[in-house]
């Protein structure tokens, strides 16, 4: 694509960049064909490759943002969908993330949306603020149809994506070392982060049991809080990259002591934005370094695992497991058959969803900004889960648990939850009930005789 940006402009690192990501498109379209917005809009501008065209206008002309612009940047779910079909290599994560910048900079939504986002800029982000604010929805969720019905669709978005129980208070979770059973083999730092910890601790809880049984000594560091991933794609960058520097200060400190083998994430969307630190930070000549360190260290926990070696082994009951691929894990960060290789490798019989190239809506909080556009991608996610009948959803990610645990009865954990129970660990609380049904069917078989053996595991494509 060629470009007209002037050598003042281009003197600015991030027009540099983002003119690099430009001339890198060939106008091919193939991106449309996988951008969830576009196949269900069917509008060339709600498409990566229009997206583009949008921000390239706008960066070019070094203009404030307009209210088309920011229609369309807006409704991107940064899914990066289309990197994964880009056959130039076009770098859309960093291209769109420059233009949430420059809108957040030069565009001034209205008030109600300008009072929204920094709610959730500021709630979301603070583990004890959120769980506040998880109550209060707990407390509105009968009237979230009422809210709905009202007009006041994000705010009954928010509430149905509250819970149905109430949430256990943070506990002290940082400056916190978890040894390894027997001898160390390694030493890791877990991301603590900052929802995940209020709607989901049975995460981090397994993530550790397992690493702690096979040999990897496991640090939640001191200061450690939010990657800075959520306001990153709000556009608010000054407060990302401040939350960023501190979970390098926090990480650069136990590299400097014990060291790290690794820096793992249970939650594929902050594990994409860590590994993008180094980007995030190259003109910052304090952080640059020590920021490319820690994006070198980073890894998905089943990245890890899947590294260790550990031995095949059988599920404690026969589970047919849908495999959802989160947006963040297969695209952001390009792990795709680690977990699924994991799940199959411990006995669970794998089936991959359909479509499951498509977002589900979560996308941070893009199910709560933009609701209709999410229920509609949930719901189509949900459909193609449901024609698998399985027993259990995983994924990588508390977003995507959250998003679609909420359009289906069918029970959803995170993926090292049921490597953890496989490997020795407690039976999931969401498993509890359908664990012991399949227990008793195994144990009793034709005529009250023990049943057959099981079938050995498959990996279904």
């Amino acid at each position: 694509m060629q470009t007209n940006f002037s050598l003042g402009q281009l003197a600015d690192p991030q027009n540099y960049a983002s003119e690099k990501i430009l001339r890198a498109c060939v106008h091919c379209g193939f991106c449309t064909a996988t951008c969830p917005t576009y196949v269900l809009l069917g509008d060339e501008l709600d498409s990566p490759r229009g997206r583009i065209y949008l921000i390239k206008e706008m960066l070019e002309a070094d203009a404030p943002a307009t209210a088309e612009v920011v229609k369309h940047v807006d409704r991107c779910l940064s899914c990066l969908s289309c990197m994964t079909t880009c056959p130039s290599g076009v770098n859309y994560m960093h291209l769109v993330d420059h233009a949430r910048e420059h809108i957040e900079d030069t565009y001034k939504r209205p008030l109600a949306d300008r009072m929204l986002r920094a709610m959730l800029a500021r709630v979301l982000t603070d583990p004890a603020k959120f769980r506040l604010a998880a109550v209060a929805g707990w407390l509105a969720k009968p009237f979230a149809p009422v809210l709905r019905a009202l007009g006041l669709t994000r705010l009954a978005a928010m509430v149905r994506l509250t819970p149905g129980h109430l949430l256990a208070p943070p506990g002290d979770r940082t400056g916190k070392v978890h040894p390894a059973i027997g001898p160390r083999l390694g030493r890791v730092a877990l991301l603590s982060g900052c929802i995940n910890p209020v709607l989901a601790p049975s995460t981090n809880e397994a993530a550790i049991r397992m690493l702690n049984r096979n040999g990897v000594e496991v640090v939640v560091a001191k200061g450690e809080a939010c990657c800075g991933s959520l306001v990153h794609h709000m556009g608010r960058e000054a407060q990302a990259l401040a939350q960023a520097r501190n979970n390098i200060d926090a990480w650069t400190a136990e590299i400097a002591g014990e060291g790290l083998d690794a820096i793992l994430v249970t939650v594929s969307g902050c594990g994409t934005t860590v590994k993008d630190y180094g980007f995030m930070l190259r003109t910052d000549q304090a952080y640059a370094a020590k920021a490319q360190r820690v994006s070198a260290l980073a890894k998905d926990v089943t990245e890890y695992l899947a590294a260790l070696g550990l031995a095949s082994s059988r599920a404690p009951v026969p589970l047919t497991v849908a495999y959802h691929a989160a947006c963040s894990l297969q695209h952001g960060q390009r792990v795709v058959r680690e977990p699924k290789d994991l799940l199959s490798k411990f006995g669970f019989v794998v089936k991959d969803v359909p479509e499951g190239h498509l977002c589900c809506g979560s996308a941070g909080t893009y199910n709560i900004l933009q609701p209709e556009l999410a229920e509609r991608l949930r719901d189509r996610k949900v459909a193609n889960i449901e024609r698998l009948a399985p027993d259990v959803i995983a994924a990588g990610n508390i977003g995507c648990i959250t998003q679609i645990g909420g359009g289906t009865a069918i029970p959803m954990v995170h993926t090292v939850e049921l490597l953890d129970w496989a490997n020795g660990g407690p039976v999931p609380a969401p498993l509890a009930e359908i664990a012991a049904a399949k227990r008793e069917e195994a144990a009793v078989g034709k005529g009250g005789v023990a049943a057959a053996a099981r079938p050995e595991p498959v990996l279904q494509t």
